[in-house]
């Protein structure tokens, strides 16, 4: 009875989290109102390189839509390692992290409050950025303004609790989830223009291949990377307790070598 139990809990879990996942992919696709979206496809495929294509990666293909998701998740992670390089800074921050569930409940909060305020500053460029282009904006001005700051924080936000309810009631780690949702859902149209390259001769199929090469090695080392440990042997002295002696054994602390993962990254590119 248990076992069946956990087996229909987890079923649940993960058919919720595909349903929330497919909520995110379809924000993905609805437009910014006032945006034309023929001079859209225009900008956008002179535009898929550089940092702009690393930014539409994170965001599922939104960026290249303009949607709603336009910004993806990405305030919310900036606010949240400002908040927590403020925890090892700042004493009042780190009188919350030392009050348990209570000061953890309040950090989430400020780092939500945050996610508003730099969702609101991108919000505001990327409606001035998209003003400045030629016939993009049917309608421009400050209603226009106004409106895509509000659609935007408004989609950051609702990106935000999708991410926490797949953490609370789906399969964990909703954050982390809906990046990956978002690359991998780029992967098929990457590989149908890389063939499409190869098929034409614009790319050689020498050049393709090693591109997949290089695509494997970057991905082993990647792994590596991210599995690799630095063991620092701890040796415990030997005490005596009455007639008997404790102690003398050797363990090993584990430290990765890649602490801070990709933070760093995606923070520099926030800024």
């Amino acid at each position: 009875m248990s076992s069946s139990s956990s087996t229909n809990d987890l079923r649940n879990r993960v058919l919720f989290t595909i349903f929330i996942l497919a909520v995110y992919r379809f924000g993905t696709f609805v437009p910014l109102p006032g945006i034309d979206p023929e001079q859209l496809k225009i900008m956008m495929d002179g535009n898929q390189k550089g940092l702009l294509g690393m930014f539409n990666v994170f965001a599922g293909g939104a960026i290249s839509r303009m949607a709603i998701f336009a910004l993806g998740i990405m305030p919310y992670i900036s606010s949240s390692i400002i908040v927590q390089l403020l925890t090892g800074v700042s004493d009042y921050f780190k009188n919350l992290k030392s009050q348990g569930e209570i000061g953890r409940a309040k950090i989430t909060q400020i780092t939500r409050y945050g996610t508003v305020l730099l969702a609101t500053v991108q919000g505001y460029g990327l409606s001035v950025g998209l003003e400045s282009s030629a016939d993009l904006v049917i309608n421009p001005g400050a209603f226009f303004k106004i409106t895509t700051v509000t659609t935007i924080v408004a989609g950051t936000m609702f990106l935000m609790w999708l991410g926490e309810q797949i953490t609370q009631r789906g399969i964990g780690n909703g954050i982390s989830l809906i990046i990956f949702a978002g690359i991998v859902a780029e992967i098929p149209r990457a590989l149908v223009t890389t063939f499409e390259l190869g098929r034409t001769g614009a790319v050689s199929t020498f050049m393709i291949l090693a591109i997949f090469i290089l695509l494997i090695i970057t991905i082993l080392f990647i792994v590596f990377m991210e599995r690799a440990l630095r063991k620092i042997l701890i040796n415990y002295p030997k005490r005596q307790m009455g007639n008997k002696m404790y102690g003398g054994e050797s363990s090993h602390l584990p430290l990765k070598i890649n602490q801070a993962g990709v933070i760093p990254a995606i923070f520099a590119s926030a800024l």
